[in-house]
């Protein structure tokens, strides 16, 4: 199970009521919205491994390189590297890396890399070894990593952890019209993603894009289609999909997620059979009135420990 981790904490936060704080009267609602979701996700889907990914970087020179417009209205006002981020949410953070070192979840970034392309070096290299894999996460744009021949799948939190959608292919083409995750990041290079700072192809929607990949075989057929007079493609989306043509050069830079990450292999133990550190998982929970939440993890990663054994 990989985590996207800002996508939880961030949910978290604004799920959680600010009221919630530690004994001292810092704001806590974030972790302690973090940690249960994590029990929940735990419990409801057994893993035999869990790492929480983290945005190391959160918008990649190579990205910005590519559009400049990446992620753009995200930033500080000012910054040219600081996302903006709500004030009381910031030093919670620090937290959950703590808690988390403390419980012996494993955390891995790197440097210049967003946490999608951590997820996606890691689904892919347990999916290589036969390992079935599930990413949780509120991003559609991970849906390109679900595979169903190698058993990639999305747990995605629009709705909640509670309300979970699972995304397999079947999904995709009910929700989407598009056959497999690779279609999806080539759908959705055409359709584009305001929230990401992409502009996508003016006047191409979802089921346009679909449609066109479909009858052309995909992102490469249809721009060579574009560049040939003698296909059948109307006159409106030729002219439209010529125009972006320096666009649709550079955004599957952006869109793609990246499989190759040097991340390391050994990420510690699968699934914490208990705390890596009692002491300091101890003091955490008392600083930050975390107790109960902490529990809740420690039960599910106990309850899920008990499934693994009735399976063997």
């Amino acid at each position: 199970m990989l985590l996207d981790s800002a996508s939880l904490y961030f949910r978290a936060f604004f799920g959680v009521p600010s009221s919630v704080t530690a004994p001292d009267g810092s704001p806590v609602n974030a972790v302690r919205g973090f940690l249960d979701m994590v029990a929940t996700l735990v419990t409801t889907h057994p893993p035999t491994r869990l790492v929480a990914c983290w945005d190391d970087d959160w918008r990649p020179e190579f990205r910005v390189q590519a559009i400049p417009s990446y992620k753009a209205h995200r930033l500080v006002p000012g910054s040219a590297v600081v996302e903006e981020s709500p004030e009381e949410l910031t030093p919670q953070v620090p937290v959950i890396v703590d808690v988390l070192a403390a419980l012996g979840v494993a955390r891995v970034g790197h440097p210049g890399f967003e946490a999608d392309d951590v997820m996606g070096t890691l689904a892919e290299r347990a999916a290589s070894s036969g390992t079935p894999v599930d990413v949780v996460t509120g991003d559609r744009d991970l849906f390109q990593l679900v595979d169903d021949q190698r058993a990639v799948r999305v747990l995605y939190t629009g709705k909640g952890v509670r309300n979970l959608d699972v995304v397999d292919q079947a999904r995709l083409r009910a929700r989407y019209d598009v056959a497999s995750g690779r279609d999806y990041a080539e759908m959705a290079v055409l359709r584009g993603d305001p929230s990401d700072g992409l502009p996508g192809v003016p006047g191409i929607g979802e089921k346009t894009a679909a449609g066109l990949l479909r009858r052309f075989g995909g992102l490469a057929g249809l721009l060579d289609a574009v560049g040939d007079p003698g296909t059948s493609i109307a006159p409106g989306q030729r002219a439209k999909l010529a125009a972006a043509a320096d666009y649709l050069a550079v955004a599957p830079t952006v869109v793609d997620v990246v499989l190759d990450v040097p991340v390391p292999d050994d990420l510690g133990d699968a699934l914490p059979s208990g705390p890596a550190d009692v002491d300091a998982l101890t003091e955490l929970a008392d600083r930050w009135g975390l107790r109960s939440s902490i529990n809740r993890v420690l039960a599910a990663f106990d309850q899920a420990h008990e499934a693994a054994a009735d399976r063997d």
